[in-house]
């Protein structure tokens, strides 16, 4: 019973550094798209804006997730190497868009959300974002193993 309620412990401990970090990459997100993120997805249906979103907590998600399958059974370590790795993840994601940003026309977030340039779709900028968010993730994730 003991195991049980440890790993019970232990997951609230690990989920609660996954939600803390997704919802730094909703805020990065935020950050780097003009307008309010929430009312671009959930109200006016941007679907530029949900890919964007999407990929960036995927991304963090299979971070947090490598983080924990390799943490050896050690709490301690875990939760900090989930909350570090997650973190780096977050910063890499963010110097890939600015990179992007800068070696591409116009600002890389308007783009992304303009619905007037994408139609009623995803302009494809937003593919190749979403893409080097998944990318660096991948990375990331690479390197926890």
């Amino acid at each position: 019973m003991d195991d049980l309620l440890d790993e019970i412990g232990a997951t609230f401990a690990y989920g609660a550094i996954g939600i803390a970090l997704m919802a730094i990459g909703y805020l990065v997100v935020e950050v780097t798209t003009p307008g309010r993120l929430g009312k671009q997805i959930w109200t006016d249906g941007n679907r530029g804006a949900a890919l964007l979103l999407s990929a960036k907590l995927l991304g963090i998600g299979a971070i947090v997730t490598t983080a924990i399958i390799t943490s050896d059974n050690d709490l301690g370590d875990g939760l900090v190497d989930t909350a570090v790795f997650g973190g780096i993840g977050i910063i890499l994601m963010i110097i890939a868009f600015v990179l992007l940003d800068v070696t591409t026309p116009g600002k890389l977030g308007a783009t992304l959300v303009d619905t007037e340039r994408a139609g009623s779709g995803i302009h494809p900028a937003g593919w190749v974002v979403a893409a080097a968010d998944l990318g660096v993730a991948a990375i990331v994730a690479g390197a926890v193993s």
